[in-house]
């Protein structure tokens, strides 16, 4: 698509300023679409039998229940149960479902002993069947064109004109589709008319199958068009679901709208989208370009110059809130804010940093970010990790996807299994292992429980997605060995009651942490059975503050140290007990210490 199409010059951006303006929802594409090649079983051909079934069946229509996908997907797709079961959790988990709702499914699911159980359970579970058929064609946003994968983007031509800055930022902020709204906007405006057939009633077909070109598409199919488009009369008026502009105001005729029938003529409809789909105003190009800048309580030259903070937060509606972190570099980042509530969350090639983004969030994207530690406030719908080097990540969520990463580490609760992508290689995982005051305030406006918790369950999507595999692959993850399991402390001071893991952890863990317990207890008894005088006390101190010291150093935790606050060398002091304690027993513990010793200031250095 000409980039011309999609950014209109400023005459006739003038010249439209009171045209009504249609463009698709960003979330679907952000969280529903999976970043994998679909199945070939998911192509149009298939998904318009499948239209044509499930409103001919019992339990298809207009709600389509777990059972009679999977007796679609299993019986005539030929899809592997796990991967139905993917696609219709996947759904699930980013429409509308009150946290009370999502806690007492969690409950439900808590109280399943045995297979049987938890298929009675997922039987009682249903999604609006248009809308899921929708979702299952916007599988193909990530389908590879063998075309592009040759001669890459479109040919270019001399009406082509060059990409503005914010184009090229947004552009190199998006390299996957689930966030290019550009992208977005594409895809609509290619597979608009393979959209409205899949909503088209059976009886308004051709004898051959076909859609005839003046056939009617009723209210409330179009209705459940507002899963993928919205949009406003005029930017000075609220966003309302693509159906009420279309059987209202000014659109009404253009898109051959009846009140006496409540319905629409489709090649109307068409038409009249198509004329008035538009770039997402909240997407994040428009982020990028006009969005609200962060300003950093320390700016620092050098690795700092380039770090970027934008967010919509202030202006854009629910579902549309986005926050975009880029090139942070070698810095610790903290931040718990309402103007994060609700916000998906882009990290994007940041470095040698430490984040804390600890609020309730809706989403979280890590993307091309190396050698960093991110800890999370729980996520209400998934966070994804792609094309990632050591890379720590410290989560609640409702799923934790990764992709294409290597030498990576997972410390997650979640519901449902991890998703393993292809690419990955060296994946740890392990249980979520911290705690800061207000988590289960969050954890609960979000809808998340600690149980069920399946972090070491993931589900592996390889190359050929109608197979996923649960054999565990060697070169491609492990679980977290309990000898190399250690608590992470947030370093920060905040309000709430929350004063330990919720949850706790598995038997195995937790026999782990209390055999360091007593293993610190064993070395404190020894050394105050060695009676050591003042002199003798002041040179251990001084062998061990030494030792600690080098591995501060050789570990990269003394960066950690300096980014929480500017210390003097002389002043990173720390009593026999504390080192005894901390760091003499097992060098690796001295990461808790490290992170209190910043903790005891009490603030976070860059707050946003």
């Amino acid at each position: 698509m000409d980039q011309a199409d999609v950014w209109p010059s400023k005459k006739s951006e003038e010249m439209d300023s009171d045209r009504v303006c249609i463009w698709p929802r960003m979330e679907p594409f952000l969280l529903g679409a999976l970043q994998v090649a679909p199945s070939s079983k998911l192509s149009l051909h298939y998904l318009r039998k499948m239209a044509t079934y499930v409103r001919t069946r019992d339990g298809c229509f207009p709600s389509l229940t777990w059972l009679m996908w999977r007796h679609i997907a299993c019986g005539k797709l030929q899809l592997a149960e796990d991967l139905a079961w993917l696609y219709f959790e996947t759904f699930d988990l980013f429409t509308g479902h009150s946290p009370g709702e999502r806690l007492e499914w969690a409950e439900c699911l808590s109280q399943c002993s045995s297979k049987s159980e938890l298929d009675q359970h997922r039987n009682e579970r249903s999604v609006d069947t248009l809308q899921f058929l929708l979702f299952l064609h916007i599988q193909q946003l990530n389908r590879v064109s063998l075309r592009k994968s040759l001669i890459g983007e479109e040919w270019p031509s001399h009406c082509t004109r060059s990409p503005s800055p914010s184009e090229r930022e947004a552009k190199t902020s998006s390299q996957n589709k689930n966030w290019d709204d550009q992208a977005h906007l594409s895809f609509v405006q290619s597979h608009l008319a393979e959209l409205l057939e899949l909503l088209v009633e059976p009886n308004q077909l051709s004898e051959s199958g076909r859609v005839p070109r003046d056939c009617q598409i009723s209210l409330e199919a179009v209705r459940s068009l507002g899963l993928l488009l919205e949009g406003w009369e005029h930017p000075c008026r609220p966003v309302q679901p693509v159906h009420r502009l279309l059987s209202k105001g000014p659109l009404q005729m253009h898109a051959g709208y009846s009140a006496l029938s409540h319905s629409f003529i489709l090649h109307q409809l068409i038409s009249c989208l198509q004329h008035n789909l538009a770039l997402n105003p909240f997407g994040i190009t428009s982020c990028l370009r006009s969005g609200k800048k962060l300003a950093w309580a320390q700016q620092m030259e050098g690795a700092m110059k380039r770090a970027k903070i934008a967010r919509n937060t202030h202006m854009a509606p629910a579902g549309s809130k986005m926050v975009l972190m880029s090139q942070v570099c070698k810095q610790t980042l903290a931040k718990t804010s309402d103007k994060m509530t609700g916000a998906n969350i882009k990290i994007h090639r940041c470095a040698d940093s430490f984040i804390y983004l600890l609020s309730p969030l809706r989403s979280v994207s890590v993307d091309k970010c190396r050698d960093c530690t991110v800890v999370l406030g729980p996520v209400e719908t998934s966070v994804h990790v792609n094309c990632c080097q050591n890379v720590r990540v410290v989560c609640v969520a409702g799923r934790l996807v990764v992709g294409a990463s290597s030498r990576c580490t997972f410390h997650a609760m979640t519901p449902t299994r991890p998703l393993l992508l292809p690419g990955n290689t060296d994946i740890t995982l392990g249980p979520f292992h911290t705690f800061y005051p207000s988590l289960e305030d969050h954890m609960a406006s979000v809808g998340l429980a600690v149980v069920p918790n399946v972090w070491d369950q993931p589900l592996l999507l390889g190359t050929d997605p109608v197979k996923p595999s649960t054999n565990p692959d060697p070169a491609c993850y492990r679980l977290l060995p309990p000898e190399e399991f250690h608590m992470l402390v947030v370093p920060f001071h905040m309000k709430g009651d929350t004063c330990e893991v919720p949850g706790g952890f598995a038997t195995r863990y937790q026999a782990a942490i209390e055999d360091k317990q007593k293993r610190i207890q064993r070395w404190q008894k020894t050394v105050m059975e060695a009676q050591l005088n003042k002199e003798q006390k002041c040179k251990f101190q001084e062998m061990v503050e030494a030792k600690f010291h080098d591995w501060l150093m050789e570990t990269g935790h003394r960066q950690e140290l300096d980014s929480l606050i500017p210390l003097p060398e002389s002043s990173l002091q720390v009593s026999i007990g504390a080192l005894v304690n901390e760091t003499t027993v097992n060098e690796t513990t001295a990461n808790d210490t490290c992170i209190k010793t910043g903790g005891a200031v009490g603030h976070s250095p860059m707050a946003c």
